[in-house]
């Protein structure tokens, strides 16, 4: 009786001792906090992370700007371990040496993403950031309701679409396309440009149906908006959903932008982020979540199991011509924030 307890006593233990492994000394899983955008990653993947790394359970929270995630982060004592910020705010976060320099051996499937990463010019290195999406800025319209060409940032000025317009509610988007119909730089410092483009925002305002963000696709899903700023993922997204649809980046060009995955600095679970970075990075897992949110992958073999409707879309496929007319933003220096700070302000407390 005693060798039957002793030996059911010996299998409990060679159970327990796996489990108690897996979560570490201590017997608790760590914690991962991730912030990213809504709808920005494929819920599936969460679980499917947890279910092949048990030590690990992933609180995930989003927000809905680069600007908003850097106040969290940026807060003594944010929990906050790893963020899928924007190319102009990954420029900021760097040189207030905020990010975690990361260890690439950790992340063996950066080889896919490794020539995107290059052309980064916040980070061309990946020191501290890995690709994540990528996309443009650009104009989504309703082929039913608009009988004139969509080739150009005019067309969100034409007084026959009056109420049928939606902007980006972003301080960025919204001046850089006033910027680049005016037939300047997107990120400009200079205080006469920066005026002329709060003007032609507010002479707009009459005309335009609101100022949105995620929104903007559910509206142009329904058919009651004509034209609609937003961002290529969010019109791959509307476009699938309603064949009267297109997508088209202005000639005068806008905002290319790659969004990336970084370690804050203050985060102790920093080998645990470059795991899940390296799950994310994995070609079929990244073709997976690229098909649920609708941006474009910079996975060089992810396309391989992209579903070829969507690569063959206009707002996910970005040709060369379009690349070579867009920009990134750049991060602006504490004045020039001020200045665009105050030009927004204006336009937003404008009466129609």
């Amino acid at each position: 009786m005693k060798t039957t307890r002793f030996l059911a006593l010996v299998l409990a233990i060679l159970f327990v001792l796996p489990l108690a492994a897996a979560c570490g000394k201590s017997g608790q899983k760590t914690t991962l906090y991730v912030l990213n955008w809504g709808e920005y990653l494929d819920p599936d993947l969460i679980k499917e992370f947890e279910d092949q790394n048990p030590d690990i359970k992933i609180n995930y929270t989003t927000t809905t700007s680069n600007e908003e995630m850097y106040t969290i982060c940026a807060t003594e004592g944010s929990k906050i371990d790893l963020l899928v910020p924007s190319d102009y705010m990954i420029e900021r976060l760097i040189a207030e040496d905020l990010l975690a320099e990361l260890d690439l051996s950790n992340i063996p499937n950066f080889e896919y993403v490794k020539q995107a990463a290059s052309t980064c010019t916040f980070d061309p290195e990946s020191k501290y950031s890995i690709p994540y999406l990528m996309g443009t800025l650009g104009i989504v319209y309703n082929t039913k309701l608009v009988d004139d060409p969509v080739d150009s940032w005019d067309i969100l000025w034409d007084e026959k679409y009056a109420g049928k317009i939606m902007m980006y509610d972003s301080i960025r988007d919204s001046i850089a396309i006033a910027l680049c119909k005016l037939g300047y730089d997107l990120n400009t410092a200079d205080p006469e440009q920066l005026r002329e483009a709060g003007e032609l925002l507010k002479q707009q305002k009459s005309l335009v149906l609101a100022y949105g963000t995620d929104n903007i696709k559910y509206d142009m899903i329904g058919g009651n908006v004509a034209l609609g700023v937003d961002y290529s993922g969010s019109a791959t997204e509307a476009i699938l959903e309603n064949s009267d649809l297109a997508y088209v980046v202005p000639k005068e060009g806008s905002n290319i932008w790659v969004d990336s995955m970084v370690v804050l600095k203050s985060s102790q679970h920093k080998e645990a982020a470059e795991r899940f970075i390296n799950f994310l990075c994995d070609p079929e897992i990244t073709a997976r979540n690229s098909e649920y949110v609708g941006y474009t992958t910079p996975n060089s073999k992810a396309e391989e199991y992209v579903d070829p409707e969507l690569l063959a879309a206009d707002s996910y496929h970005i040709s060369e011509d379009v690349i070579a007319r867009c920009k990134y933003y750049k991060d602006l220096d504490a004045d020039t924030l001020a200045l665009w700070n105050s030009v927004w302000m204006e336009v937003k407390t404008a009466t129609k």
